[in-house]
């Protein structure tokens, strides 16, 4: 069923229930008597609720983001190619998106939803339950589901947008309920009415004008916007299928896949602000924190999981098929060809990666891809032999290196050197909680460095 666009009566409709959702906190301060507490816990609600949204509207934008290479979390899944359709009546899902989804929903996992809870747990404000203030806030959030529903699903507002793009609404919101919070910090006195108003009107005036500049066709000058302007590019195009018969065809073998995800997993706590979790994990386990500590776990459990899906995405649905002179990686969940290869043209080489050598499968290396001539993978998977014989591969020396028993021995023990110290540390009866924790966050990562490469100078040779 094709969409009717909006007409104008419609477009002018959303910019109207908009500005009376958010004048109603101007009535509230003017003649209902909200402090800025009340200010602050309305904004903060339809913050909540524009993060839940524009993660979800992230995932539909069909137009490409530039974005920041290698910042994103999950930023490998930004490679892909194809969308994936959960549910008939929805648009599809890309995986190119998802790393714009997890910026938005991180930052305020890992931000904002502490600092807010310690902020309300601490500083004990002095908020007065009303009929208007429920009233206010579920206009707000109302506002706010109408236009994911009834414009940018029903009126295909994703057609044209980027999920970087999107980002905007976010981090608008996100400085005026700073705003008000560092009000609320000062004390109810710094907030009188003609501030609350004001900010209520600015606040007003930056929904409206998104607004218009989204579903109008008005000539209105890009002034609040600018820094957001051109953030999208054309996605990134289908490469065709080549023609004629697949000559033959290869899975991926999940069991190496999975296994190689788990170093994914380490890297995803690099960041500062996910080791930061880790060390509050380790302070809540130590010192009998509850709450604190289910938080920790279960946002670690999250962010695990979020790599191994995201490697697995990455590289555990690929079907790798032989044409007469092409070799196609064709990810048969999302339904799209990833890369092509020459096969005349491409070098291929054998990987020496840490889960074929333990699980016996097997790993090549593509150089001279399409498009952009670059350099992928092919596999893991299980019969490397019969994968090179299948798709008739041009592998010049399908070996990898021997096992080396000198190598692995000096390896571990070199790694059991480097902790001997932490271990020794850890059950020293001079060292008391404290001193552990302040010695694990300061110095912890220098021996766990070398440590790790001992471990996979080892794993590389077992």
């Amino acid at each position: 069923m094709r969409v009717q666009p909006p007409t104008e009566w419609q477009q002018h409709r959303v910019g109207r229930v908009a500005a009376v959702a958010n004048l109603v906190p101007l009535v509230g301060v003017l003649a209902l008597g909200w402090n800025v507490y009340s200010l602050l816990l309305l904004y903060w609600i339809e913050g909540l609720v524009t993060v839940l949204l524009a993660a979800a509207k992230a995932l539909f934008a069909e137009r490409g983001s530039p974005g920041l290479p290698a910042i994103e979390p999950l930023h490998e899944l930004r490679e892909k190619r194809g969308g994936w359709r959960p549910v008939s009546r929805l648009p599809a899902v890309y995986p190119r998106n998802v790393p714009f989804a997890a910026s938005i929903l991180g930052f305020w996992t890992v931000a904002v939803l502490p600092a807010s809870a310690l902020y309300w747990l601490t500083a004990e404000p002095a908020i007065r339950p009303s009929l208007s203030l429920f009233v206010g806030g579920v206009g707000l959030v109302i506002t706010q589901l109408h236009e994911f529903l009834s414009d940018y699903l029903a009126r295909r507002g994703y057609v044209d947008v980027s999920a970087q793009e999107i980002l905007r609404e976010p981090l608008q919101l996100g400085f005026v309920t700073l705003t008000v919070g560092l009000l609320a910090s000062a004390g109810d006195r710094s907030g009188g009415v003609v501030l609350l108003a004001g900010i209520v009107l600015v606040k007003t005036a930056t929904s409206l004008y998104r607004i218009v500049t989204d579903h109008t066709d008005l000539p209105v000058p890009s002034v609040l916007d600018g820094a957001f302007d051109g953030r999208h590019a054309e996605p990134r195009p289908d490469i065709d299928t080549p023609d004629g018969p697949v000559r033959g065809r290869v899975s991926v073998d999940a069991a190496p896949v999975l296994l190689g995800s788990l170093p994914m997993v380490a890297f995803g706590f690099a960041h500062r602000s996910t080791f930061a979790i880790l060390v509050g994990l380790a302070f809540a386990a130590l010192t009998g924190g509850p709450v604190w500590l289910v938080f920790c776990l279960a946002f670690v459990l999250v962010v695990a999981g979020a790599r191994i899906g995201s490697y697995y995405l990455r590289y555990g649905t690929i079907e790798y098929r032989r044409y007469e002179e092409q070799l196609v990686a064709y990810d048969t969940a999302l339904g799209a060809v990833q890369w092509t290869a020459p096969v005349d043209s491409a070098a291929f080489s054998i990987r020496n990666a840490i889960p074929d050598r333990l699980l016996d499968t097997g790993t090549l290396d593509v150089s001279g891809a399409d498009p952009d001539d670059r350099d992928t993978q092919l596999g893991p998977v299980t019969d490397l032999d019969a994968t090179i014989e299948t798709l008739e591969l041009p592998v010049a020396d399908p070996v990898r290196p021997d096992r080396d028993p000198t190598v692995i021995a000096a390896a571990v023990l070199l790694a059991l050197f480097f902790l001997a110290v932490p271990v020794g540390l850890a059950f020293s009866p001079r060292v008391d909680t404290a001193q552990l924790i302040g010695l694990a966050i300061g110095v912890g990562p220098m021996f766990l460095l070398p440590v790790g490469l001992m471990l996979w100078a080892a794993l590389r040779r077992i």
